[in-house]
């Protein structure tokens, strides 16, 4: 066997701990990228946070709105501001406040369904037996407060020392059935707008219509059928309009008031104002932590006490790390005034005015990668006028325009949006005719896409949005 020596050329990317760390902080949340500088303070001890007279308090947060809301008037008030930042040599900065921190009380335990319902059985007169098969029955509801298993699945699931009769449980039932909300205990969604009905005056206009409604007919109601149900009810515009009425204001899921859903919070990294007739976009201070070397240690090292040592090594990924963050920091601000320069019209004039973006165009401009614009955009939120934003939301494909140009997605949907908020509701629009308006005014889009874009609104079909 001949045995022979190589040498090969080859180029790889290796990434330094350094360059690790960067793409890490840069890909975090702002309050995941708090809860990781908390772990490494605890490692650090050259690292510190810099406080100023009484011990800072957590940056405050702000909940996300489900749906961006403009700010109030006294808000507005603020937008002529103007902020700047310039961060200090090995500095991560947020604006100091020389206020008193505020006073957070303690949130009580939210009280569940399975609270409320016992706390009432516990005011009822009854034995010891008929409060255990309701408290068996109360067990077995879901988060909206039906009663999922059947009475017989419930019986065969009881404990021997309860074991009861479906007569038995049927009673239990109507108990449960009595108690608030009005629809708990139901089995289905047409029993718990009957039970909802039940309770109403029998004197309520069009109750006994929207009761045959709810217990027979719910499917034709559904499809705005109001022709076969006048029909079948034996009824007028005037009486079915009536029951209607009542049963959209009727709660479908009577329990889900007592789910405990997590609240989440974020926290703007971004702040745009108009300044001077410009719209223009600065860092939000208080989601910028403030680091510093730990001036003991330091004067250790430049006395030599350390000898090489941990401390030595801790030193440089302190440094770094605050580097790392002044970085991260600097490129969402690049990457936001980008944006924003895109995006005028969308903060003069809403969502109509939206412009197609992609991640490349930004990426080009500011000789990045895609992938850093990404992380960039990913989880970072800027506050508006108009309301608070993810980054991401400022970036849509685009439909082409008769003219030759280009309609963002996000554009055409606030479009649809308005053309069904103007619509008749005895004769709305159908994805058809929304296509040939939006066809009209120049924008080409097909029934399909006005359909998908339609359902990603929410908006029920026209055949559901119908009225009398």
């Amino acid at each position: 066997m001949k045995v022979n020596l190589q040498l090969k050329h080859a180029q790889h990317l290796t990434l330094t701990p350094q360059l690790q760390q960067s793409i890490r902080l840069l890909q975090l949340s702002t309050l995941d990228l708090d809860q990781e500088l908390e772990k490494i303070l605890m490692q650090n001890p050259m690292l510190e946070r810099e406080e100023t007279g009484a011990e800072a308090a957590p940056p405050a947060l702000a909940r996300a709105p489900e749906e961006p809301a403009p700010p109030s008037a006294e808000a507005g008030a603020e937008w002529n501001a103007t902020e700047t930042w310039a961060p200090e040599e090995q500095s991560a900065t947020w604006r100091e406040d020389d206020d008193e921190p505020e006073t957070f009380q303690q949130p009580s335990t939210p009280i569940t369904l399975v609270d409320h319902l016992s706390a009432q059985l516990r005011l009822m007169p009854l034995n010891e037996r008929d409060h255990q098969l309701m408290s068996l029955l109360i067990a077995h509801l879901d988060e909206s407060g039906y009663l999922q298993a059947s009475l017989e699945e419930i019986q065969s699931a009881a404990p021997e020392s309860l074991a009861a009769e479906t007569d038995e449980l049927h009673v239990a039932l109507r108990l449960l059935q009595s108690l608030d909300p009005a629809g708990v205990g139901a089995r289905d969604l047409s029993e718990c707008l009957s039970l909802q009905l039940a309770v109403l005056p029998e004197s309520t206009p069009g109750r006994a219509a929207a009761l045959a409604l709810v217990k027979e007919h719910l499917p034709l109601l559904a499809a705005h059928d109001f022709s076969r149900l006048k029909k079948l009810l034996g009824t007028d515009d005037g009486t079915l309009r009536q029951a209607q009425k009542l049963i959209t204001g009727l709660d479908p899921k009577p329990g889900a008031a007592f789910e405990q859903s997590e609240t989440r919070y974020v926290m703007p990294d971004v702040i745009v104002r108009k300044v001077r007739g410009k719209w223009t976009a600065s860092l939000n201070r208080e989601a910028m932590p403030k680091l510093r070397i730990n001036a003991l240690y330091a004067n250790l090292m430049k006395g030599g006490r350390d000898g090489g040592g941990p401390l030595s090594s801790q030193l440089q990924e302190a440094r770094w790390l605050i580097k790392n963050i002044q970085q991260r920091f600097d490129t969402i601000l690049r990457v936001s005034k980008a944006i924003i320069e895109r995006q005028q019209n969308f903060l003069e004039h809403g969502e109509v005015a939206m412009r197609p973006l992609v991640l490349r165009e930004i990426a080009d401009e500011l000789g990045l990668h895609e992938s850093t614009i990404s992380r960039v955009t990913s989880q970072k939120y800027m506050l508006t006028p108009r309301g608070l934003f993810e980054l991401k939301y400022f970036f849509s494909s685009h439909v082409g325009t008769e003219a030759g140009g280009a309609a963002s997605s996000t554009a055409i949907r606030a479009l649809i949006r308005q053309l069904i908020g103007a619509e008749d509701h005895k004769n709305p629009l159908s994805d058809s005719r929304i296509s040939d308006i939006l066809a009209e005014q120049g924008i080409t889009v097909a029934r399909r896409t006005v359909a998908k874009y339609r359902e990603a609104l929410q908006i029920h079909p026209a055949s559901q949005r119908k009225v009398l």
